[in-house]
């Protein structure tokens, strides 16, 4: 303790010059010894490195310290999250401090005399070191009135005001231009940090208040070790959290940047050759990986797209944008528990992206196997539905049909991989069940119904995604009508011959003019019975009509009759046909 107190001492004696790389923890400040003394009791039986010192204002300060800056920087969270110290608590440089009263020892009793007391609050007096007062700055009062704190205000500088408003921004509450000019927008932001935080919301900052903030910010930076990196292959510059992440590998189009010391934060950064065009497959692409979740908000723009997902295991945002020949932006994935810290983190990260020239990162920069170039999602889970079968549009309002095994026990229902459906209307009995997009979609093609008595023995086709979501369009497979009922004569089904696949199950089937006569139900699993290959069956027309028209929407009937050319026929019916998924 005696070689810490001289070490307090020096520190003093030598002033601020001396002690320019130490930083102490401010925790309180009392306007009277008696009181301070007291507190500096309370804080010195949890903390051996407690000392207390007059203050420039008059007041008396109990500090922790001191510890270089970094390392105050992370004491004061540690020590603020654990709620041993107050939230007002922040960092101090100890220019600030004037005479020491703790340790306590040579310190008369704070009830003595007054001139005894006088005696306390300067212990070691030293005649040939002189603390200089500034003239011109006046005492400054840790409760001002919101007049003086307005005056103490005017004499900040631009690099303070500057300060100050990364300060609001740090914590959310400002979003404009880091300009110095305390305006309408900044006093707004600055009553709603005040309110926040539990104080009177008058616009206007005090010293102390203003002190707190900018320290407390200054302090949560250092935690999460933010710097501008400049990614000359990606050619993008972006300032990331690099006491949580590092860089990991290249594997174009990603950057990726791994969790560090075990945070849980991953950041990708994407960056390909690409228009517009590309821009929306790569949005299409994203909303197919593990890390990005259904659930949550997406924004897609002409030239750029925002994508926020969550769900119980995961949190993640992702940002694209397409200028001049690149697209660049970043991905950031994160777990749920960390969503506060995520607060204070991806702030900075959507305030400090920009593409950097007109570099792309090059494909061939790192060798990579036909499978990845294939998927461009390199080095992450692409998420796979639980199945997928194929349905087709029945309305130009994009309402589609399909079988109710596609859509059973699912958590969520897509159309084309990425449009989520909503499950309208499911009849266990036919097997038919109809969707709707959440989003505004233009079928191609929409269901025409054969108004015709069909022929037994006509060909017939049917169009689906045979191997579900494999591939990116649906195919053509043909066979023959084989009767208009059931094998035991039920009616409302048609038995087919066509060598067809679990995936067309829900796909249309056509006759040689291109008009629907029905839709492909699943093969029937029966334990002690099993059908010949090539069996297999349809809804009729008559029972999806009257399905639909139970739903307000009317089937329409074809009017050409003739045999439809190949190119014709193609057009039909793979331009009604959809994917339909079902997820987790």
């Amino acid at each position: 303790m005696v070689i810490f107190w001289a070490a307090i001492m020096w520190a003093v004696i030598n002033g601020p010059s001396a002690a320019q790389d130490q930083a102490w923890l401010q925790v309180e400040a009392q306007p009277s010894l008696a009181k301070a003394l007291d507190r500096a009791r309370a804080y010195g039986s949890l903390f051996p490195d407690t000392s207390g010192f007059k203050i420039k204002s008059g007041w008396y300060a109990v500090v922790l310290g001191p510890q270089s800056p970094a390392a105050a920087a992370g004491r004061l969270n540690d020590l603020k999250r654990s709620g041993m110290i107050p939230q007002d608590s922040y960092i101090t440089d100890g220019s600030d401090h004037r005479a020491a009263f703790w340790p306590e020892a040579g310190v008369p009793d704070p009830e003595a005399t007054a001139q005894d007391e006088a005696v306390a609050v300067e212990p070691l007096p030293d005649p040939i070191v002189v603390v200089p007062e500034p003239v011109a700055e006046p005492a400054i009062d840790l409760d001002e009135t919101p007049a003086e704190a307005k005056r103490s205000e005017a004499a900040l500088s631009r690099d303070d005001r500057i300060a100050l408003q990364s300060g609001l921004a740090w914590y959310g509450f400002y979003a404009s231009a880091l300009d110095g000019a305390i305006g309408p927008g900044t006093r707004k932001s600055m009553a709603a940090w005040q309110e926040a935080n539990g104080l009177e919301a008058t616009g206007i900052l005090t010293s102390r208040q203003r002190a707190t903030l900018v320290a407390n910010a200054a302090a949560d930076k250092a935690e999460f070790g933010f710097e501008t990196v400049t990614e000359a292959e990606s050619g993008i510059e972006i300032t990331l959290p690099l006491a949580l992440v590092a860089f990991d590998h290249y594997e174009p189009p990603f950057v990726h940047f791994a969790e560090k010391n075990g945070s849980g934060l991953r950041v990708i950064l994407i960056s390909q050759p690409g228009d517009a065009a590309a821009l929306s497959g790569l949005y299409d692409v994203l909303q197919t990986l593990a890390v990005v979740p259904h659930e949550g908000e997406r924004s897609k723009a002409e030239r750029s797209f925002t994508i926020s997902g969550q769900s119980e295991s995961v949190q993640s945002y992702a940002y694209a944008e397409a200028a001049k020949g690149a697209i660049r932006g970043y991905l950031v994935v994160w777990k749920p528990e960390d969503a506060a810290r995520m607060e204070r983190i991806l702030p900075v990260l959507k305030a400090s992206f920009r593409p950097v020239g007109d570099k792309a990162l090059d494909p061939g920069l790192v060798p990579l196997d036909a499978a990845t170039k294939a998927g461009l999602l390199a080095g992450l889970e692409v998420r796979k539905p639980k199945l997928s079968r194929s349905g087709f549009f029945v309305d130009q309002g994009g309402a589609v049909l399909t079988t109710a095994e596609a859509v059973a026990s699912c958590g969520k229902v897509t159309l084309e991989g990425s449009t989520p459906a909503a499950v309208k209307a499911v009849d266990a009995a036919t097997g038919l069940a109809l969707l709707l997009p959440s989003a505004a979609v233009s079928p191609p093609a929409v269901a025409l119904f054969q108004s015709g008595a069909e022929r037994i023995g006509a060909e017939i086709s049917v169009a689906g995604y045979s191997y579900e979501d494999k591939l990116p369009a649906p195919v053509l497979t043909f066979g023959v009508l084989a009767d208009s009922a059931g094998l035991n004569g039920e009616a409302g089904v048609k038995r087919l011959e066509i060598p067809v696949l679990a995936g067309d199950a829900g796909g249309p089937v056509l006759d040689g003019s291109g008009a629907v006569i029905g839709m492909l139900l699943p093969r029937l699993s029966e334990a002690d019975r099993k059908l010949p290959a090539g069996v297999e069956f349809a809804a009729s027309k008559p029972v999806i009509a009257a399905f639909l028209a139970g739903q307000g929407i009317v089937a329409k009937e074809a009017i050409q009759t003739e045999i439809a050319t190949p190119d014709a026929l193609n057009a039909a019916a793979l331009g009604m046909t959809v994917l339909v998924s079902c997820w987790e």
